[in-house]
């Protein structure tokens, strides 16, 4: 199959790319590294009038260091983050996540603003930014606004973007001693997981003061598992029994099934990813 007809657009200024996008009134559609976005339109799941093709702006790529966080331009591509000091420095995290994160032709040519648009319940990256209390900043001709990744991704596919609106960059908190863990779990490396756990965790100690959990791959979209990570607040480390109430807690979420697992393999999945995860960073 092939695209159905559209209008394309290269704007070579932010200004004239959030004219697109207002004057389209929701019929325009952004461009980053179109690994995603394209395959959809051939297969006409998206069909949008026009594109507005970002890989002129260059003010929305790069990684910068601004303090107590770093900030990420949407339009940086994955293989230049797996490639940045700064990112296995003070990401941690997200320099893990990253080399699970599909195949090289697509990490060379996808960015981390698309996959954050896209919002795919099974992508790696959402998962990443809840655990670490990201926040997705937001451009429209009416200005700026920064939203909290626990309020950005709403369902499969829908997040709190406006269709006026470009994601122009990320801000990650800097790992500041946390410990993290992840792990996801597919048929093969590179495919969608079928569940994924990201952890970020403050000890003091030898004991768990705070837990950030978030799953991915096994909802409508990537959410954080409250219930395991009260099971896990003031835990001692290597008490097992703690990690058990932890997974059992995973019960509270409603795991989705479709035709690779279904709802109760999820929540197993999801059971073996947090455990490992944890083993990986934490214990």
């Amino acid at each position: 199959m092939k695209a159905a007809e559209f209008g394309y657009l290269r704007p070579g200024r932010m200004e004239e790319a959030l004219q697109a996008l207002a004057a389209g009134e929701g019929a325009a559609m952004p461009l980053a590294g179109g690994q995603s976005l394209m395959p959809m339109m051939n297969f006409r799941v998206a069909m949008p009038e026009t594109l507005v093709d970002l890989a002129a702006l260059a003010e929305l790529r790069g990684i910068h260091d601004a303090g107590e966080r770093v900030v990420i331009g949407a339009m940086t591509r994955w293989s230049e983050l797996m490639a940045s000091g700064l990112i296995a420095a003070e990401v941690p995290l997200l320099a893990r996540a990253l080399p699970e994160i599909a195949h090289p032709a697509i990490r060379n040519r996808g960015t981390i603003g698309g996959s954050v648009a896209l919002a795919d319940p099974a992508a790696e990256v959402p998962a990443v930014l809840l655990a670490l209390a990201g926040v997705v900043v937001l451009r429209s001709l009416a200005g700026e606004r920064r939203v909290a990744a626990g309020d950005f991704f709403l369902g499969h596919y829908e997040t709190a973007r406006a269709a006026d609106e470009l994601i122009v960059a990320l801000e990650v908190p800097k790992a500041r001693g946390l410990r993290h863990g992840f792990h996801e779990i597919g048929r093969r490396h590179g495919d969608f997981a079928l569940a994924g756990a990201a952890l970020a965790v403050a000890v003091e100690g030898a004991r768990v003061m705070e837990a950030r959990i978030a799953l991915f791959g096994v909802a409508d979209r990537a959410l954080r598992a409250t219930g395991a990570e009260a099971a896990l607040r003031g835990a001692v480390l290597g008490d097992g029994t703690a990690l058990d109430r932890a997974v059992a807690a995973l019960a509270e979420i409603d795991f989705a099934g479709d035709i690779h697992a279904s709802a109760p393999m999820r929540r197993h999945l999801a059971g073996v990813a947090l455990r490992r995860a944890w083993a990986e960073g934490v214990a």
